[in-house]
């Protein structure tokens, strides 16, 4: 093979892009990589095509560190394709030159390196000046011809150089072969480099990273390496296998002292945990830890839907008493409009039809239809003293009851679906109250450290909240508190408390206070202002017998009144007060309109008369839960001394006079008169006082004598001692001295 010198490269002056691509990162996987090319770090780019390979070099891309972002890397990669490619191409021509490189730099003569160091040695002082000459094609061709021709009949290419014209043909077959390497290479030929190149590899590195001699270190035949045979190589391996077999043993000695070690402090562990009360104490904190957190998260989730489901039910009893109110409130306007223009009727004409409009028409039947089917009812309950007024009248059209019953089945349903998905330790109450229960007997000190008795009535809140949705206070058939399943837990819990049970100021004693306050007050107070009907004694009874429970039984431990009970307090006033102003109205006819017993002028002023007296009985059954001074203004001063007393002032007297004060008097609570030295009644009571005086001087001149007895009764239980005495003496009236000395 002829012989090709070694490339003359022209220096170049550092660039910062250059340094950069130095330190280029390894190629993409399938691209040919460049091998190292001795020297390479004094010479500079190649003249020609070798200088527009550096150029073409791709800089080293950095990739971004650490985690990356996902728009980041998509710009990143789009910009670095190209250059990649090109780089591949640049690198691709590097290959083949540089092997070709050490192959002619492995079989240079000594003449060969001499030109090596000189070409090297003027490269370090200037840059050259001068480039390669490109030969034409048919020089190129004419050389490979040559050269094949000395492969096929020597079938090796002579290494002696003798003229310096093949130093120039060297020179041209180089520039020929990187100008075309690209475009087609012989397969014979790459072959034959691809040898050349693992056989002296190794050699070539040793010689181009060496101290920078110009001469090739021969291999020296002359020296002998020491015998070697089977048994030294046998030998060798057994120590070799010995030595291992030690470090292995060493390892598995250690395995098992850590095995053993691991061991040991599991045991060591458990040994703690079942014997160190400290441990104990942090196993059961931990337990407690845990369990209360999942309750938390459990009734987190819940109390949204907890909460939609009561607003539905509460929506639901809303619009059912605001139909009822509505109904009331039309219907008493428009019979009392048709009783107007009735009178009006009467007194401008005594013959021609009434004309009245359909739709007073129709509610007039619908007030006429429902009383006979009240009255129905009364005969065959045989409940003969009821008096017409006094009924609720809260029946509902079947079809509206149907709707109603199917609409709080619905409601009723989702409760009982809150928690069926929930295991019993966390929707149960009395599991829940037991868990607290085993902290406080094992650990009572750090149980009243953390103030337990705050946190369970807001933890059992959700929970109550839903056994009280289907809880209805203003019916009379409604569960009492005491008999409630929840009621019944937390007073299990609280007497539980042995340790505690004689101390007065225990935490635990106020838990069913708080709990009642928090959440039993507020439901009350919500039936209160939007769904009870003052005008309704069941409805009123049924509310004082719960409140009772509340407020007197079940008070709060402070002398002090809680803000949940004063709101409760001041909305049954408030209801009250809205009650006497907007449902009480008591016509006053003329007396020829209302002599007649039977008229519907006389009807409907009875049966306004004794709503009105209700709503008075209603409102003087909470006494001893409202002051007295709260309701004497309410029930004297507004309703009685406002409706009740101006009604009885227009009636004629006579014993269903008689009557009606005595039904006012019944209503007054005992309380106020058990003072004994009372000789004057209370001064709101003043003005129905003088109406039974007034009442009392008619009918003692009349044929209804009798009566005057039944005043002076009255008198005496309101303790109008004086008035009673005057009006004895004034009428000699000494028979009746007896009553006022009885008493």
């Amino acid at each position: 093979m002829a012989h090709r010198p070694k490339r003359t490269f022209r220096q170049r002056a550092a660039d910062s892009s250059d340094s950069d691509g130095a330190e280029e990162s390894p190629a993409e996987p399938g691209a040919p990589r460049e091998l190292p090319v001795s020297g390479s770090a004094e010479e500079g780019p190649p003249s020609g095509e070798g200088r527009a390979q550096v150029a073409g070099r791709p800089h080293r891309v950095r990739g971004p560190r650490g985690r990356g972002r996902v728009w980041a890397s998509s710009r990143r990669a789009t910009k670095a394709a190209p250059r990649a490619d090109e780089g591949s191409e640049s690198r691709t021509l590097d290959v083949s030159t540089d092997e070709e490189d050490e192959i002619h730099h492995s079989s240079e003569s000594k003449d060969d390196q001499g030109l090596s160091s000189d070409s090297s040695s003027s490269l370090g002082g200037k840059e050259l000046s001068s480039t390669v000459k490109i030969p034409d094609a048919a020089f190129i061709q004419a050389a490979r011809r040559k050269r094949e021709l000395a492969r096929a009949q020597d079938d090796y290419i002579s290494l002696d150089v003798e003229h310096t014209s093949s130093i120039s043909v060297s020179r041209n077959e180089e520039t020929s072969e990187e100008s075309q390497e690209d475009e087609k290479q012989d397969t014979w030929e790459q072959q034959q480099m691809r040898k050349a190149v693992k056989i002296i590899k190794e050699r070539d590195i040793d010689l181009s990273h060496g101290s920078g001699s110009s001469k090739v270190k021969k291999f020296d035949t002359s020296i002998s390496f020491p015998p070697v045979n089977l048994e030294i190589i046998k030998k060798q391996l057994n120590t070799r296998l010995t030595l291992l077999q030690e470090t292995h043993r060493s390892h598995l000695r250690e395995y098992e002292k850590y095995v053993q070690d691991v061991k040991s402090s599991k045991s060591t562990i458990q040994n703690l945990e079942s014997s160190s009360n400290q441990a104990l104490n942090c196993k059961f904190y931990k337990s407690m830890k845990i369990y209360v957190e999942n309750l938390i998260d459990c009734l987190n989730e819940k109390i949204i839907n907890i909460q939609e489901i009561e607003s539905s039910m509460h929506a639901l009893l809303l619009k059912q008493a605001m139909t009822f109110m509505k109904r009331r409130q039309d219907e008493l306007k428009h019979e009392s409009t048709y009783l107007q223009q009735l009178s009006r009727k009467d007194e401008t004409s005594t013959s021609g039809n009434f004309a009245v409009d359909e739709k007073t028409q129709w509610i007039l039947e619908e007030i006429e239809s429902r009383r006979t089917k009240r009255r129905q009812a009364r005969v065959l309950s045989e409940n003969c003293n009821h008096q017409e007024g006094t009924s609720s009248d809260d029946e509902l059209p079947s079809a509206e009851m149907i709707d109603f019953q199917k609409s709080q089945g619905d409601i009723l349903q989702k409760q009982k679906k809150v928690f069926e998905d929930v295991h019993d330790d966390f929707c149960n109450i009395q599991n829940i109250l037991l868990k607290f229960q085993q902290w406080r007997e094992k650990f009572p000190d750090s149980y009243y450290e953390a103030f337990i008795s705050l946190c369970i009535p807001k933890l059992l809140n959700p929970l109550i909240r839903v056994q009280l949705i289907d809880w209805n206070p203003l019916k009379l058939d409604s569960t009492g508190l005491k008999e409630m399943p929840w009621f019944k837990s937390v007073e299990e819990f609280m007497d539980s408390n042995v340790e505690d049970s004689k101390k007065e100021s225990s935490s635990d004693k106020k838990i069913l206070s708080t709990i009642i306050n928090k959440t039993i007050i507020p439901r009350l107070t919500d039936f209160v202002e939007f769904l009870w009907d003052p005008l309704s004694a069941s409805q009123t009874t049924s509310l004082i017998t719960h409140c009772r429970v509340i407020l007197e039984e079940h008070s709060t431990c402070e002398n002090e009144v809680s803000k949940s009970k004063q709101d409760l307090l001041k909305s049954i006033v408030s209801r009250m007060k809205k009650a006497v102003e907007d449902d009480v109205f008591i016509p006053l006819y003329p007396k020829s309109a209302v002599e007649n017993k039977t008229s519907p002028h006389s009807k409907f002023q009875e049966r306004q008369f004794c709503s009105g007296l209700k709503l008075f009985r209603n409102i003087l059954l909470w006494n001893g839960l409202l002051t007295d001074d709260t309701l004497q203004e309410l029930g004297l001063g507004k309703l009685l001394n406002r409706y009740l007393n101006i009604a009885l002032l227009n009636a004629t007297p006579g014993p269903d006079v008689v009557k009606k004060c005595n039904q006012v008097a019944a209503c007054l609570p005992e309380k106020w008169f058990e003072n004994s030295a009372m000789r004057t009644s209370i001064p709101q009571l003043e003005n129905f006082i003088q109406f039974l005086l007034q009442s009392a001087h008619k009918l003692s001149r009349s044929e209804f004598r009798d009566e005057v007895e039944e005043i002076i009764l009255i008198l005496v239980k309101i303790k109008a001692l004086n008035q009673a005495e005057s009006f004895i003496g004034e009428h000699h009236l000494d028979h009746l001295k007896s009553l006022i000395k009885e008493d």
